[in-house]
């Protein structure tokens, strides 16, 4: 995945590059994937980068004109142009279309220059002035640094199993982290799921000098956007459209292709509503499953239709079966782990996007931020099948949850939610395509703090800003049934059941009870499932792990390896994977957590090529 990589110390030069070129090259996991490396023993440095190839960041190192400064980048930075521009009336010299303008910022902002950045980002500055190494990341802690400190020399990576191939000793999975990522899916309070492996927090930047300790430092705080003042409705209305309006074009500029990825929903449409794009000039796709066409496609279709833009469909084929096993590994390798089976049709799908284009523009993290959306909840159905203390860390697990969502709503969609749950499933996509999403955009961020209260978190904000940017997408009906101008009884209606068809997919694949999935078997040859899936989702595990993916499922779970793992009750899975593949019960999610622990040790605690 692109990142960053690098040792920081007086180490010892042979021992410290032999150590980052190691880093880097688990880094590279595609052939249009560049790399490099800069070493600066003056200032003890030896640092190195992944980027993709012609993306924003493929210009690295960074250098001002005299040479003084250096600096690695990685991720994308939405500064307003006008800023960009003011740095060429100062007489430097750079590209605009990449990341070469930020050396230069530096330089004239000084330590400003971090609350400047916009976007999802991590780097490091060497600015030879002072002797002095500043590795930093974005507000959200999106773009992961990973780090572990021994002997007084800082270690850090975009991908922990870097640091897990240097360190050995590191493969060793902390138990409390396994429990939260089990239960709810990711891992809190920027642990990693490697015993002495870290995150740094969002929004830092950590400064090195020669002969001190390192200086851990904030240039942001969530505390700075919960302390601003409200707005009164008309003003937040007429604050969202101005600022949606004039951010919007900063996501649409690229020198490689750009493509949306189209859903029903009320998010990307609000992208296309505004992008005005040309006839022809932005590519539409959408996600699905072969053979049929769920909600979103059909919506999809005719959303871009009506903008007349180019369409199609990227669809889970016969290709993601066959090769599941190769997905299913990759998926889990290039993620540390923190991407469970449930993704693995992510990866497939989004290496077929970016043979549409490079860049992906999508309306992710749009009802999280405008409506402060909580995504997941924490499950414990695990009884009998995972032994010792895994019980107790995973109420705990339970009880961080709810202790980390006692506080502000918002910040902690924002700054937990989003860089902790959405994260892995960011890391698939990354390693594939550059992902770009308007609704993170400092200035939106910001402006959702300030949302009247109950105001903010309504459809008929999206919808009035949609069909004011558009009227015709206004007039489409959303996936849940909405409209910009809802007819009484009937869209309310309508929005009833398209609820109900949504919670009834679940309920019919993750959620279906024992006892059903049971009567499900012995009423296969009515193909119930044509009644309730695909409405809404492209993606059938309960289904799959019962039909198509059974030999997988037994073949992982039932080896030796896996039933003897100290944590796991033979006997119980046993039980749980001929019940589940016999069609008489459903255990969809404990075949999700126990495929994907099974493999984090054989892929990243157990096999040489982390070594």
């Amino acid at each position: 995945m692109p990142g960053i990589a690098g040792i920081i110390g007086k180490g010892r030069p042979e021992d410290c590059r032999n150590r980052l070129g190691l880093m880097i090259r688990l880094m590279l996991h595609e052939p249009f994937y560049r790399s490099g490396q800069v070493h600066q023993g003056e200032t003890g440095s030896w640092l190195g980068w992944v980027t993709l190839e012609n993306s924003f960041s493929d210009c690295m190192p960074l250098w001002n004109e005299t040479r003084d400064i250096c600096m690695l980048f990685s991720g994308e930075d939405y500064t307003d142009p006008d800023k960009i521009e003011h740095l060429r009336k100062k007489g430097h010299d750079f590209d605009a279309g990449n990341a070469s303008y930020l050396v230069h910022l530096y330089e004239e902002s000084g330590p400003g220059f971090f609350k400047e950045l916009n976007g999802r980002f991590s780097g490091v500055v060497l600015d030879h002035r002072c002797q002095r190494t500043m590795v930093f990341n974005d507000r959200y802690g999106l773009n992961r640094i990973y780090y572990h400190e021994k002997d007084g020399i800082f270690y850090f990576a975009s991908e922990s199993k870097s640091l897990l191939a240097i360190f050995p000793g590191l493969r060793q999975l902390d138990q409390g982290s396994l429990a939260e990522l089990i239960s709810l899916g990711c891992v809190f309070r920027n642990k990693s799921l490697f015993t002495g492996i870290s995150l740094m927090p969002g929004g830092s930047v950590w400064t090195f000098e020669p002969g001190r300790d390192v200086k851990k430092g904030t240039y942001f705080s969530p505390k700075e956007l919960e302390d601003l003042e409200p707005l009164n409705a008309p003003d937040y209305y007429g604050r969202l459209k101005e600022t949606w309006i004039r951010v919007l074009p900063r996501y649409m500029r690229s020198r490689e292709r750009i493509a949306l990825s189209l859903t029903g929903g009320k998010d990307s449409r609000m992208i296309l509503a505004w992008a005005q794009s040309p006839p022809g000039g932005l590519p539409c796709y959408s996600f699905g499953e072969a053979g049929h066409d769920c909600r979103d496609v059909r919506i999809a279709r005719r959303i871009a239709g009506l903008c007349h833009q180019p369409y199609q469909v990227i669809r889970l084929d016969e290709t993601f079966f066959r090769e599941f096993a190769q997905y299913a590994d990759k998926t889990v390798y290039i993620t540390d782990g923190i991407l469970g089976l449930a993704a693995s049709p992510s990866l497939f799908l989004n290496q077929r996007a970016r043979d549409i284009a490079p860049v992906r523009l999508t309306g992710n993290y749009g009802q999280e931020i405008l409506r402060a959306s909580i995504a997941f909840k924490p499950e414990n159905n695990f009884d009998g099948i995972l032994e010792g203390d895994f019980h107790r860390l995973i109420k705990k697990a339970s009880q961080v949850y709810y202790d980390e969502l006692s506080a502000s709503r918002l910040s902690f969609v924002a700054f937990k939610q989003v860089p902790w749950h959405h994260y892995s499933r960011l890391a698939s996509e990354l390693a594939q395509v550059t992902l770009r999403s308007p609704y993170l955009d400092n200035e939106i961020v910001n402006l959702a703090f300030q949302a009247p209260s109950g105001l903010g978190h309504r459809d008929d904000i999206q919808l009035r800003l949609i069909a004011e940017g558009n009227p015709g997408l206004g007039r489409i009906e959303t996936d849940r049934g909405l409209l910009s101008k809802p007819i009484p009884l009937f869209t309310w209606l309508r929005h009833q059941y398209q609820e109900f068809t949504f919670k009834a997919e679940y309920a019919y694949d993750y959620g279906m009870p024992h006892a059903l999935a049971k009567l499900d078997r012995d009423l296969r040859i009515f193909h119930l499932e044509r009644l309730f899936l695909g409405r809404h989702k492209y993606a059938h595990f309960r289904l799959w792990y019962r039909d198509q993916l059974s030999g997988y499922v037994k073949a992982i779970l039932l080896d030796p390896r896996t039933r003897n793992r100290s944590f796991i009750s033979g006997s119980h899975v046993e039980a749980m994977v001929s019940s589940h593949v016999n069609g008489t019960a459903n255990y969809t999610l404990e075949i999700h957590a126990l495929l994907t622990i099974e493999l984090i040790h054989r892929l990243l605690i157990e096999q040489s090529r982390c070594s």
